[in-house]
């Protein structure tokens, strides 16, 4: 993983929680409009990838008790974690790809609306990728996975075996001249297509294609009983992709800002023609790509006001995060995309630069609404990144910065604290310490959870522990704020 070279330690900001009475007068504890929907706060729990579906990617018990443990916080709005939109092998990830994943979808939305007495609203973050294939062993991508070219032809001697055998025993010196720079991502770092592979058929007729994957998949989504979807146009995958300043098709759906928005834009009305007046359809992308030649806050501020214009329900903004520039994986690991510096701009931990790990994303934020705001639109911007107490949230809203203010990490380290802020409890929150504990465990493809509960009370028999079994799955109840909660209903 990337660090800044600073290296400078921050300490969490310091918190003074509301009471009870100020929190209920609070901005962030207020309503807000979400295109058809309307949350009871404006608080947010974004999408977190925890690694608990089925290798086929339905929703298990593990998912359901993850998603409930959240909604016992009752935060404003859940947004489910990144859910493939085609019906194609992913791993444990969700998937909503085939009406066969309906009923256990069903069976997630119940869970949220009985845990959190049916305060929170819940939207499902839709996604698609492209292949990422695992850094290969050198003997097996030379002699199996290389496609012999007419330019290594030209620059090697002998039949394409021959070729293959000279490749293997070649130094990497002489193979940074032999191979094309492709051919050596896909040595060093796996096979990776890109949206710009239009030599490929399948991605070629990516924009024929992908509008009707997604509105199928919003379609189910309505069907689950969900509030609404989240198109996810963020980070290192094929919507990101397109959007991206380092898109360069020709077939009018690269280039300009305009070509890049083409297909967003595209599979955003398709949604919207497939689902009802009542579901919420928002988006969530980058302020920055945070690479070489990727998009910027001005490209941000671009797609802002053309998303607004269309009609999307709201804009939840990240940074960075990106294939580009991350580190290369060891042998048998696919590359991921939050180990080079883009990566640490979208997750940075306490030990950082200068500016530090909170609210890094804030100010290119601020600036997306106020080009939405001057374009005469009022769609609700979710803003993200290391918000982690009542007086940031609270001020980002009163100054304007954003509408509704969410949190990842410090949603997982206590499930429980916006609702234990909400009663006057805020002392009792237990606070993120940002190493990225969590993060580490997302690069391994591990269950997630957090270091500061996930060793608590392991030999509880009621705790559902992990695969290894060595780490609980979810938060510990907090028993004075549910003794507090019976006491109020008596």
């Amino acid at each position: 993983m990337w660090r800044p070279t600073e290296r400078i330690k921050h300490e969490v900001p310091a918190a003074e929680w509301p009471t009870a009475e100020k929190a209920a007068r609070s901005r962030w504890f207020s309503p807000v409009q979400v295109g058809p929907v309307e949350l009871e706060q404006r608080t947010w729990v974004p999408a977190m990838v925890p690694w608990r579906a089925t290798e086929n990617g339905y929703v298990t018990p593990e998912i359901l008790e993850w998603y409930e443990r959240f909604a016992q916080g009752r935060p404003g709005a859940i947004v489910v974690e990144a859910t493939g939109v085609r019906d194609i092998a992913s791993g444990p990830l969700l998937r909503i790809g085939h009406d066969r994943f309906v009923p256990g979808l069903q069976q997630l939305v119940e869970t949220v609306r009985r845990a959190s007495d049916g305060h929170t609203r819940l939207f499902i973050q839709l996604i698609d990728f492209l292949v990422v294939r695992r850094r290969p062993e050198r003997e097996r991508f030379f002699r199996e996975f290389l496609v012999i070219d007419d330019g290594l032809r030209s620059r090697c001697s002998g039949d394409d075996e021959s070729i293959r055998e000279q490749l293997v025993a070649m130094s990497d010196e002489d193979l940074d001249v032999v191979l094309s720079s492709r051919q050596l991502e896909s040595f060093r770092y796996g096979y990776r297509e890109r949206v710009t592979d239009t030599d490929l058929p399948h991605v070629d007729e990516l924009p024929k294609v992908l509008p009707g994957i997604f509105a199928a998949a919003a379609g189910r989504a309505e069907t689950a009983g969900f509030d609404g979807v989240e198109l996810h146009y963020a980070h290192a995958y094929t919507m990101a992709s397109f959007l991206s300043a380092t898109n360069t098709r020709q077939d009018g759906y690269g280039g300009s800002i305009r070509g890049r928005l083409k297909l967003p834009l595209e599979v955003f009305r398709a949604v919207r023609a497939e689902v009802s007046n009542s579901m919420a359809i928002g988006c969530r992308y980058l302020s920055e790509e945070c690479v070489d030649s990727g998009s910027g806050i001005e490209d941000a501020e671009a797609f802002g006001v053309a998303f607004a214009g269309a009609g999307m329900d709201y804009l939840s903004l990240s940074r960075g995060g990106k294939f580009d520039d991350a580190e290369q994986p060891r042998v048998g690991r696919a590359v991921y995309p939050y180990t080079g510096p883009s990566g640490y701009e979208c997750m940075p931990t306490v030990v950082s630069d200068v500016q530090g790990p909170f609210g890094r994303n804030v100010d290119p934020t601020a600036r997306v609404r106020a080009a939405v705001r001057s374009a005469g639109h009022d769609t609700p911007i979710v803003v993200a990144g290391g918000i982690c107490s009542f007086e940031q949230a609270e001020s980002l809203l009163e100054g304007g910065d954003a509408d509704i203010v969410a949190a990842a990490r410090q949603s997982l380290a206590d499930p429980d604290w916006l609702r234990k802020i909400r009663v006057g409890m805020g002392d009792q929150v237990r606070r993120c310490i940002y190493t990225n504990y969590c993060e580490g465990l997302d690069q391994l493809h591990k269950q997630v959870t957090c270091q500061l509960w996930d060793r608590s009370d392991l030999d509880d028999p009621d705790v559902c522990l992990s695969e290894d079994g060595k780490r609980r799955l979810i938060a510990p109840p907090s028993p004075d704020l549910a003794a507090r909660s019976r006491r109020k209903s008596l």
